[in-house]
């Protein structure tokens, strides 16, 4: 009988009572039969350890019929502004729409496997990952791939980990890391955290790297060059095959920021241009939901001299199927399990479904994309020719112009960053927007360019909320609506 339709059972009195357990289902003269899990385990009261502050005897929930319910929160999905309601051109942050089908294929029951279960046991499992990581590594040009950190500046932090390793194992003691002044502030911070000393190297007339400072800046001391091609400007770095020549002479490792890889699917590989290590962006580039503070996957790309420092477990083929096993040389664990699995199973139906055209194509019209939008907007754009990414300078406050958009219905390109163009407006449509879209987008870049500084100042007019103090909501922020009542 199905927990649905059980009966209630009669008592030895004649009356009758509900079943007192999900689990048990017989009853001997009214008494309770306990599972076999049960019999050997005993009674024990529990007294919270709580202070008395932190407990309370009811909740003070407000009683609503589920109309209201139902109205407060899609009220409060239309006061929002996601992908599903437009564009969200935020340079580098690739918010391209996430197909729905994916979370169709991350609820497949077959996905609930418990990540304790023998590798016998969760075979199909183990499958997708190997073929994850193993697709992912033709992508990428690596030898090798772990599938575990769980966010894209967990992948940096744990790619310059298995580099510090390497160059431990082969008894270099180097202590500098390169980075780009253009580069993504995750670089910066993963390489201070890893304890090395970060060197900034200055961009050229370009926009690119600058060979010449580049060439003084390497040494002994020198293990990583992090670097994003294309770069935060969306511009590729032409002489990144001289570049890698520079740091490998040096006996330091090439690392490949894969924020950007969006523009490179199926034209080119990191690893055929020289990068020793990348990390990919599975929330970015392979359309896995992200924003909000996760869940992300952040895997990474080794050439075949640094796998054995991976972190443990990998996922190999056998004879008979598919295990787990520990590198030689592995610097251990960076997440529980293999990060978060249901975004790894997005990732690769995404893959799957595009195959190997698809990718490619998913790359052209992101740069297709950035370039017409480019060309439909009054603002300047200092430097070319870019990729899927554009950074044009406003001729008024940055900050302002975002403001002035939120009026026009559309949500803003990042602000104000990377500082090497005045004022800039660092925009990446991504390939999922169309052609209507994107003159939506450029209509009103074009409207706000034409507002005086003065009408600039007084926006946004149009949003629920007006200007707010940036600063204290980001250092004093309220979670809670208790709050609401210190206004």
């Amino acid at each position: 009988m199905s927990q649905e339709s059980r009966e209630p059972v009669d008592d030895e009195a004649g009356g009758s009572t509900d079943a007192p357990h999900q689990q048990a289902r017989w009853y001997a003269g009214g008494q309770y039969e306990p599972l076999l899990s049960e019999k050997s385990s005993e009674s024990v009261s529990v007294e919270s350890s709580l202070p008395d502050d932190l407990t309370r005897d009811e909740l003070e929930l407000p009683s609503l019929a589920e109309p209201e319910v139902a109205r407060h929160y899609t009220r409060l999905s239309q006061m929002n502004y996601g992908i599903e309601s437009g564009p969200i051109p935020l340079g580098s942050c690739t918010m391209k729409y996430n197909p729905s089908f994916t979370e169709d294929v991350a609820a497949h029951r077959g996905n609930r496997v418990h990540p304790l279960r023998a590798d016998a046991d969760k075979q199909g499992i183990l499958h997708l990952l190997y073929e994850l990581q193993e697709t992912l590594a033709t992508i990428g040009g690596m030898d090798a791939v772990t599938l575990q950190p769980p966010a894209g500046a967990a992948g940096e932090f744990t790619g310059i980990q298995v580099a510090k390793a390497y160059h431990e194992a082969t008894g270099d003691d180097r202590n500098e890391v390169i980075v780009p002044e253009s580069a993504h502030g995750t670089n910066f911070a993963s390489a201070a955290m890893a304890g090395y000393d970060v060197v900034e190297l200055p961009s050229n007339d370009e926009g690119r790297v600058e060979v010449d400072a580049l060439e003084a800046a390497v040494g002994p001391d020198t293990a990583l060059l992090m670097l994003t091609n294309p770069n935060t400007l969306g511009l590729f770095e032409r002489a990144i095959e001289d570049i890698a020549e520079i740091v490998h002479d040096a006996g330091g490792l090439l690392y490949y920021d894969g924020a950007n890889l969006n523009s490179l699917l199926g034209k080119a590989r990191p690893g055929d241009m020289g990068f020793d290590i990348m990390h990919f962006n599975l929330h970015k580039t392979f359309a896995t939901p992200h924003g909000g503070g996760g869940p992300g996957q952040g895997p990474i790309g080794v050439g075949s001299d640094l796998a054995p420092f991976l972190p443990t477990p990998q996922v190999r083929e056998t004879d008979g199927g598919y295990e787990t096993y520990e590198p030689e040389h592995s610097i251990g664990r960076v997440h529980e399990f293999v990060g978060n699995w249901l975004v790894l199973v997005k990732a690769y139906a995404y893959i799957l479904r595009h195959g190997d055209e698809g990718l490619e194509t998913v790359s052209e019209t992101a740069v297709l994309n950035a370039n017409y939008l480019a060309s439909q907007i009054a603002y300047e754009v200092p430097y070319g020719p870019f990729h899927h990414e554009f950074v044009a300078s406003a001729d008024a406050d940055a900050g302002d112009v975002a403001k002035a958009m939120l009026d026009h219905g559309v949500h803003p390109p990042t602000t104000k960053w990377p500082e090497i163009v005045d004022e800039a407006l660092m925009t990446e449509p991504t390939e999922t927007e169309s052609k209507r879209r994107l003159d939506d987008l450029a209509a009103a870049f074009n409207a706000v360019a034409a507002m005086d500084e003065a009408a600039l100042a007084e926006t946004p007019t149009e949003t629920t909320a007006r200007r707010i103090d940036q600063a204290s909501a980001a250092r004093n922020p309220r979670l809670s609506w208790h709050a609401l009542g210190e206004e």
